[in-house]
Order: C-alpha cells, then structure tokens, then sequence
C-alpha cells in the first residue's frame, strides 16, 4: 500500500508543480504532511540536504521521502512517479518538434540563425576579455593579471593546434584557467 501512495502522492508532485524546484516544496510539503510520512520539522531537514546535494530539489526530496518511507523499492518508486510527468512532456514535446522542424519556413528561419550563432559566441567572448582586462572606471587601465592568464590560454589553446595538431577540449581549458587563476589570484 505504502508503494502506491508514494507513486500517487509524488505523481500529484510532478504533475501541478509549476515555477521550479522551490515552486513545488509547499506542494511536496502538502502530500508528505497529509499522508503522515513525515513531520514537519524531519521535512524542513530533508529539504535542507536536498538543497544541499547535486540535482533536482524535487527528485532529492521524493528519493529521501521513499527511501525513509519503504526503503530502496520506495525511493525508486517516489522518483520514478516525480520525474514520469515531465518525462512524458518532453516526449511529446519532441514528437511535435520534429513535425514543425520538418516545416520549410522553419528550416529557412534555422539557416538564418546559423550564421549568427559564432558571432554572438565571439562577441561575448571579446566583451568579457575587455571587460577582465582592462579596467575603466575614470581612466582605462589594464589588468595586468587578467591579460597575461588570457594571452597564456590563447596560446595554449592555438598553440596545441600546432604542436600536438589537436585541439585541446573545452574542459581541460576550463581546468587549465581555473589552475591559472588559482596560481594567478591565489586560492
């Protein structure tokens, strides 16, 4: 009885909880109290280490709400039936896609917009090196630190290009510029 009510009570969850993860807590709050599964003070703690842990609020909370409830088969069961709604929206949401992408005004509108995308990247991307490396609050003024890690990682990036004839990934650049930060500003 106790895996039902969860799938039920969680099901109600991820169906009519609207504007986020913070939006749906008065509703987990709802169903957890009305069926007795918790206190309030035991949800307060668990809302507390779901906002605390990797991923969705809501999915934590459901996971740690069954978990407490009936175990591992109930933490399956309150994720399963908190996630299911959404799940089923974006199927449908991709079956109607694929019909409208299939569309000609649609394809024309897409190749547009192709061109324009490495320019937006590369704008922003030019908007935050001037903004990092140069300071401009009554006079212009470099950033001496900011330029050095941007010329280092410009030429480690193009660089590898050249050297090793490979591009190195995005996240070992990530890596490297947060190592070069550290090492740059201190931890």
């Amino acid at each position: 009885m106790i895996y039902l009510e969860l799938f039920l009570g969680f099901l109600k969850v991820g169906l009519f909880s609207f504007g986020g993860a913070y939006g749906a807590i008065p509703l987990i709050r709802d169903i957890v109290l009305s069926y007795g599964w918790l206190d309030d003070e035991m949800l307060t703690y668990m809302i507390a280490v779901s906002e605390s842990t990797p991923g969705p609020i809501m999915v934590n909370l459901a996971t740690y709400v069954g978990s407490s409830q009936a175990g591992l088969p109930g933490s399956a069961i309150a994720t399963f039936a908190v996630i299911l709604p959404a799940f089923i929206i974006i199927l449908l949401i991709m079956v109607l896609l694929r019909a409208v992408l299939q569309n000609a005004y649609v394809q024309a509108v897409l190749q547009g917009l192709k061109p324009c995308m490495p320019g937006i990247i590369l704008a922003t991307g030019v908007f935050m090196v001037l903004k990092n490396c140069f300071h401009s609050a009554e006079r212009i003024s470099l950033n001496v630190q900011a330029a050095i890690l941007t010329v280092f990682l410009s030429v480690i990036y193009f660089g590898s290009k050249k050297v090793i004839k490979t591009v190195i990934s995005p996240i070992t650049l990530i890596l490297l510029s947060a190592l070069a930060g550290m090492a740059v500003y201190g931890i």
